[in-house]
């Protein structure tokens, strides 16, 4: 599934650049989405984002798509691949930016490990 964020001037940094955090923010938020449109009925919480690899600086304007692909489902969790790309107009061709995996797992109402519904 693919979601997109334009990158607005109040999420630079004093480099000029996006700040990590906005972009790991956006990501949680997304993937979280992405899993319970998959997945409904479930109960989702993040417990990891692992092999974080920030390629590139991320300006002002850049049109961020980002691409969330279920790579595996366990029995109480899920987990997806997230690559990041500049799809800007002007941009020859999508650039990627970044790229994780995020890890959710379903819990029930006390925060105990349950089933995914599917």
């Amino acid at each position: 599934m693919n979601h997109y964020k334009l990158v607005l001037p109040e999420f630079m940094n004093d480099q000029g650049a996006l700040f990590g955090g906005y972009l790991l923010k956006w990501i949680d938020e997304f993937s979280y989405i992405t899993a319970n449109l998959d997945y409904p009925g479930n109960r989702f919480v993040t417990i990891s984002l692992d092999n974080v690899v920030f390629r590139k600086p991320i300006q002002i304007g850049y049109i961020l798509c980002f691409v969330i692909k279920e790579s595996h489902l366990g029995n109480s969790s899920i987990r997806y691949s997230v690559e990041v790309f500049n799809s800007k107009e002007d941009s020859e061709q999508d650039e990627l930016l970044f790229e994780t995996h995020i890890v959710f797992v379903n819990v029930d109402k006390s925060g105990q490990k349950n089933p995914i519904l599917k």
